[in-house]
């Protein structure tokens, strides 16, 4: 087992937004049965409670889009073809906010919006990293198997000691998130392993 100094660990939380998490949320229909299913909020609810009190810091990377976010894209995948259209995670709505039960609390670090699913491409999150002398990533949020898993990727590309919370992550589907958990995590991270487990390998 892996342990996690905190002074050099940070918990990187994927998307906690209203659009995903809450009632009126314009993706929560589709995903709601897999978030209930993992128990996602009570899950991250403990994850934050244990990270803070450990001292390891909480940066929370969130999506948020325009009608110009993607004018320097010429094929732009239709997910976010659908973003567009829908305004899913749009700059300034109520649907790009935080989630009220996990938002973030003094101290904790928000990275700008991402427009796709790789947290750190156009977005501040590897200098803010760098700043705070961060060397494992330990990952949470939505979706598993894209944002998740693509920021995952990016920070062991980066050199980063990257971990997967296999609790504290959810999909659209079961198969989307048994390929994340199964195959993905294990290919691109150090390691996958349950909040509980990581919280018990902070020192």
């Amino acid at each position: 087992m892996n342990t996690y100094p905190s002074q050099t660990t940070a918990i990187v939380l994927v998307d906690v937004l209203n659009d995903f998490l809450a009632e009126e949320g314009k993706l929560h229909g589709m995903i709601a049965p897999m978030v209930e299913q993992t128990q996602l909020v009570s899950k991250l609810q403990h994850l934050l409670q244990g990270a803070r009190a450990a001292g390891v810091k909480v940066f929370y990377s969130p999506h948020g889009v325009d009608e110009h976010s993607f004018d320097d894209v010429r094929h732009v995948h239709p997910r976010f073809q659908f973003g567009l259209e829908k305004q899913v995670f749009w700059k300034g709505s109520w649907g790009a906010d935080f989630y009220e039960p996990l938002k973030p609390q003094e101290g904790d670090v928000i990275i700008s919006q991402h427009r796709m699913f790789d947290s750190f491409i156009g977005t501040d999150l590897e200098q803010q990293l760098r700043a705070n002398g961060i060397e494992h990533v330990v990952l949470a949020g939505l979706t598993s198997h894209t944002c998740v898993e693509g920021t995952g990727r990016h920070a062991l590309e980066a050199g980063f000691h990257v971990t997967f919370l296999s609790d504290g992550v959810a999909e659209f589907t079961e198969a989307a998130h048994r390929a994340a958990l199964d195959i993905s995590y294990p290919t691109f991270g150090h390691a996958t392993i349950t909040i509980d487990e990581f919280l018990g390998s902070v020192k």
